[in-house]
């Protein structure tokens, strides 16, 4: 069991770390005594953690510090088991992650799931009995979609017309057809979907994931969030946070369609003054500042944060402008991908950039569609016929073309995707055409390694209101992703406020029907 204490100090390194560490302090300690006749101060190190906070004083020492002890920025949290495939409790299928969110509510029965009796029911105010509530204004009549639906695949998936290319995916998903929140209020969903709790504070999937399994590569950053264009989600950047874990686990914002992706990787041209020199006299200030601020608050891990950021900072310097320069990829896949096509230039280029972290090695990347607010992402409350094909026109060739590419690059073999939003839509309107907040049921699917193709877990009822069998929670769906990344879900916890915290909370089961 992953174990950090309730005060902050960190959990006991490793055996094979600790030595490592004490080896190199000896080592240190070592060279201090040996130069007492240098010019140069010597370094005044008492124990463990004034050497550790000494050397992450500047970007030289930072590199020490995750060559000898870079275990310690995860709060000394012992690896992934090599002889697991990389996992932590069980043998993993899946390395690494691409998790696309639809921010403001998909609507289920105009996307993925078919229901007939709407037509049937079309117009209709419902009885007493059966009166349903609706979350922002009164309940309209039923609404039958007004978009075509056809089965696709060998596995007769229904699916909109407004999602023709990633109909042809469909042998290739899983879907989970009953998925519910216990909120229809965009925050807390979100929240929900992301950190398994309705309040801010809790880490996310993502943070979980860089806690328990560490980084594949020491050059670009394990958590990686694209967030939309127009701008950030529900909860801002609550969404990304790493909560009461070590905050070295928080979620990476990159700005994909910026001039600069990562703001502040380079200095500016424009201010002559930042020079070599001045860099050099800078960190050496900033090492005066992180040993005092370590010496005042030796249990604040944002100091270890703060380090390891400046670290990654200097290998990003050399690793990302390759990695975000789209113009190294053929004119072929970016018009493939839809970075010609105004409607999906935005979304097509966070899809490719994807695909590159996660082929260099970023482990969990998180693209989103749609920012907070009234317009301009999925919560179509106005209406339906207007305001839904916008966003999927934006999003279902990117898509698609994300797992053409993922599959013929041999990387879906070690790679799962998940698409998935905070709540679904209700089956009567809102005004005249539009559909209000509807926490009972909605659509995830999931493609990529471990996944069973084609199949599907749970169902609706007639309407689509409410889920009638097979009903998941986000603890499922999150006991899934780390099922298949090697994790026992109740087992990958940390103290804290005198409770094992986990993802799940007291939830969650590893929906084995769709797992391979």
């Amino acid at each position: 069991m992953r174990n950090v204490p309730s005060d902050g100090h960190q959990a006991s390194l490793s055996a094979q770390s600790q030595s490592t560490v004490d080896q190199a302090f000896s080592i240190l300690s070592e060279l201090q005594t040996s130069a007492t006749d240098s010019p140069t101060p010597k370094i005044q190190m008492k124990s463990r953690r004034d050497f550790l906070c000494h050397v992450g004083g500047g970007l030289g020492g930072l590199a020490l510090v995750d060559l000898l002890a870079s275990e310690m920025l995860a709060d000394g949290v012992t690896p992934a088991n090599p002889d697991f495939n990389g996992g932590l409790h069980h043998k993993a299928k899946v390395k690494r992650v691409i998790q696309l969110f639809m921010t403001g509510g998909v609507s289920q029965m105009d996307t993925y799931d078919y229901k007939p009796m709407l037509e049937k029911l079309h117009g209709q105010k419902l009885g007493p009995k059966e009166k349903p509530e609706g979350f922002t204004a009164m309940p309209g009549t039923m609404m039958k979609s007004p978009f075509k639906f056809k089965q696709h695949g060998e596995s007769g998936r229904w699916v909109s017309e407004l999602f023709p290319e990633q109909a042809r995916h469909v042998d290739d998903l899983a879907f989970l057809m009953a998925m519910s929140s216990k909120t229809n209020v965009h925050g807390p969903g979100t929240y929900m979907m992301n950190s398994g709790m309705l309040l801010p504070g809790f880490p996310c999937l993502g943070a979980w994931l860089s806690y328990g399994l560490g980084r594949l590569t020491d050059n670009l950053p394990t958590f990686v969030v694209l967030p939309d264009g127009k701008g950030l989600p529900y909860n801002q950047n609550g969404c990304f946070s790493s909560g009461y874990l070590p905050a070295v686990h928080q979620g990476t914002i990159i700005k994909a369609s910026a001039s600069d992706p990562v703001p502040d990787l380079f200095a500016n041209s424009k201010f002559k003054y930042a020079t070599r020199s001045a860099d050099h006299d800078g960190l050496a200030l900033l090492d005066q500042i992180n040993r005092s601020n370590a010496e005042q608050n030796a249990d604040d891990s944002r100091l270890n944060a703060r380090i390891a950021g400046y670290e990654l900072a200097a290998k990003m310097q050399v690793s990302a402008p390759e990695a975000f320069d789209l113009n190294r990829e053929s004119e072929w896949i970016r018009k493939a991908y839809g970075l010609s096509n105004p409607v999906t230039e935005d979304f097509g280029r966070r899809c490719l950039l994807a695909r590159r972290l996660i082929e260099r090695g970023t482990r969990f990347v998180q693209v989103w569609s749609g920012p907070q607010g009234a317009t301009g992402n999925w919560d179509n409350h106005g209406s339906i016929p207007n305001e839904l094909p916008p966003m999927t026109a934006s999003v279902d060739q990117p898509i698609a073309t994300l797992l053409s590419d993922l599959k013929s690059r041999g990387l879906l073999d070690d790679t799962l995707v998940v698409w998935t939003t905070e709540f679904g839509r209700t089956p009567f309107s809102q005004g005249s055409t539009g559909r209000d907040h509807n926490g009972g049921t909605f659509v995830t699917w999931l493609a990529g390694a471990g996944i069973k193709p084609g199949v599907s877990h749970g169902q609706s009822d007639d309407w689509g209101y409410q889920t009638e069998a097979g009903r998941t929670y986000c603890y499922d769906l999150h006991a899934t992703i780390l099922h298949l990344m090697g994790i026992n879900h109740e087992r990958l916890t940390i103290r804290h406020g005198g409770l094992d915290r986990r993802l799940t909370d007291v939830h969650g089961n590893v929906v084995q029907e769709i797992l391979a």
